[in-house]
């Protein structure tokens, strides 16, 4: 054969591997969309939050004139007494001037009573003062099946470990943590190595002196159109990121540079999430930074990660930029059995929604969703792939609120309170915006920061709960098509083989045509942790014909012809088991909708 020939040969092969790797990623895109748009029922959400007995309150300043006053504000979903009802926690932060006095801002936990009200149980259970909190997110770090508490700071982590007795003890210290006095955000847990314990990812922002802060407008990057604001992210210098492993025995090791995850580039690190994308059993982790790449590090395996963000698109946007990076949604909402990846960001950007082609590959699908023009004026923070009309196909629900009340002072095509957006899957790889179409509720505007999903009643009913950096919380409850069935899963791994909360366990549910896909997972969101409970909608099937559980060891189980509209828990190794088997998982069919909250 020729030189010549064999070099044709050659080019022929190389220039038919990304052809291939095209067709075969279009082919899965079209067959996951196999049918013209539908106009989705439109579900309604009403805001409950009067009627159940919440009545924490945000600390603000109305100037805002720093930067660390204005992003705090995480919620999480806990069932830390094992009740089979998640609890709900609000993080608190002061103002610098509060700070610098001495004050505090008391965070909140208020127990799920199961009836429709909460009560405030944060003195006795001992976390209404972590530190100036931001975010937090729920683990298991000694793997004794009760949820512990981890809390982001400006100045750290605290770690709560859960007594199991409706208290909880602050082991920051002793657990190793105590040495991250950095402005900490979405931190998470994630056993990256699959050895049974949870690690802890820590990422980091600015590193800001409060005794040496930028004034406001002082800066040219401290203008926004023309209006002084508070100076910051750009302009400030960022801070290192940081993973703990951990001992297995209570504590943790700071191995962040030999895996390979420390931001030697010091980015403004804002969310986190652990997720295998690669379905190999090892979980990878992406990491959202404000104004600058995101990170996705691919897991090895063997204790080490490699950046693969601008190889896998995830970096940047389809236009090459960098964006805000607020929160991190993940969701399979074309039903090809891959998590697809949404973030929002700030105003005159757009909420970016990432395709999961397969093999690390990432497409911005953002405009031919549907989501760019609808998001551009915002300013984007807790979001989630969630199924609000139990048709089986996840729809996207996201929250806002300016950081610079001064845009109030001039027309600048955007203000400080603003509403919330709903797009509605349209089963095609687009969305209906439905923001001004499901309730008052959702178009009032207001500073949100944190948004945790749930069923909170176990009546069937999924909640949004809202954490808004100015006043009260909103807890926003989902009126869905009473036509439409659903299934709810919780998940407990054996205590031999993984860690007991089931963290990273994916799960694919099979309704006849109808394939779902979803994972428990640690934070995500913004600064915010949603309840572990996987909660499918299933259209009209009223069986399950297949559940197919991937757990964190890479074990897979099968569990077949669940009826529909039930809670139900599932044991590793073992299956379906009563609620007695698995301590704090409520089995059943549905509560009785709480009196409090009927006929709303």
């Amino acid at each position: 054969m020729s030189w010549k020939r064999a070099w044709m040969l050659w080019l022929v092969c190389v220039l038919m591997v990304p052809v291939r790797m095209w067709a075969e990623q279009s082919a899965a895109v079209a067959k996951a969309a196999p049918h013209p748009a539908v106009n989705p029922y439109v579900p309604k959400l009403v805001d409950i939050t009067a009627k159940t007995g919440i009545h924490f309150v945000h600390n603000s300043s109305t100037t805002a004139k720093y930067i660390v006053e204005s992003m705090s504000g995480g919620v999480a979903l806990i069932d830390y007494n094992h009740s089979g009802y998640p609890s709900i926690y609000f993080t608190n932060a002061p103002t610098v001037s509060q700070y610098l006095q001495g004050v505090p801002a008391y965070s909140a936990l208020y127990r799920n009573n199961g009836n429709g009200t909460f009560t405030d149980v944060t003195k006795q259970a001992g976390v209404g003062d972590p530190c100036w909190a931001m975010g937090a997110s729920v683990g298991d770090y000694n793997n004794d099946g009760w949820p512990d508490l981890l809390v982001s700071c400006f100045g750290g982590v605290v770690l709560y470990r859960n007594n199991g007795n409706g208290t909880f003890t602050n082991v920051t210290k002793q657990a190793g943590l105590s040495g991250d006095h950095g402005w900490a955000t979405g931190a998470v847990f994630g056993d990256y190595l699959g050895n049974g314990w949870d690690d802890i990812f820590v990422p980091h922002y600015v590193d800001l002196n409060l005794h040496d802060l930028p004034k406001l407008g002082s800066q040219p990057t401290c203008m926004y159109r023309g209006i002084p604001v508070q100076c910051g992210p750009r302009g400030l210098p960022g801070s290192p990121d940081n993973l703990y492993k951990n001992n297995g025995n209570g504590t943790f090791t700071d191995v962040s540079k030999e895996a390979g995850v420390s931001d030697p580039n010091h980015y403004f690190g804002l969310g986190a999430t652990f997720e295998d994308f690669y379905g190999d059993g090892k979980v990878d982790l992406i990491v959202g930074d404000d104004g600058e790449p995101n990170y996705l590090y691919k897991n090895d395996g063997k204790g080490h990660f490699t950046d693969i963000g601008y190889l896998s698109g995830l970096a940047l946007n389809g236009d090459g930029y960098e964006q805000a990076n607020m929160g991190i949604a993940l969701g399979d909402y074309l039903h090809t059995g891959r998590l697809s990846v949404a973030i929002s960001h700030f105003s005159g950007e757009y909420t970016t929604l990432w395709r999961n082609d397969g093999n690390f590959n990432f497409t911005d699908v953002s405009d031919r969703a549907g989501l760019k023009a609808a998001t551009q004026s915002y300013v984007g923070w807790g979001d989630a792939f969630v199924d609000l009309n139990n048709n089986g196909w996840p729809d996207f629900f996201q929250v806002d609120g300016h950081v610079y009340p001064q845009v109030d002072s001039k027309d600048v095509g955007t203000k400080y309170r603003e509403p919330k957006l709903l797009f509605l899957n349209r089963e095609n790889g687009t969305f209906l915006n439905a923001s001004k179409l499901a309730g008052p509720a959702i178009e009032e505007p207001q500073v949100s920061r944190g948004m945790a999903v749930g069923d909170l009643f176990n009546d069937g009913h999924l909640e949004l709960v809202v954490e808004n950096l100015v006043g009260g919380p909103m807890i926003l409850r989902v009126e869905p098509n009473p036509k439409n069935h659903w299934i709810s899963l919780q998940l407990a791994g054996a205590k031999d083989k993984g860690n007991l909360l089931a963290l990273n366990a994916r799960v694919q549910v099979i309704a006849g045509g109808l394939s779902e896909l979803q994972e428990v997972r640690s934070g995500g969101s913004y600064l915010s942790q949603s309840e572990f409970r996987l909660h499918f909608g299933l259209g009209t099937h009223t069986t399950v014909d297949k559940v197919i559980i991937t757990w964190d060891t890479g074990e897979k189980q099968v569990v077949t012809n669940l009826k529909a509209d039930r809670y139900y828990c599932i044991l590793q190794g073992v299956g379906v088991v009563p609620g007695s088997r698995m301590p704090g998982c409520y089995s059943g069919p549905p509560r009785p909708v709480p009196a409090i909250l009927r006929g709303m």
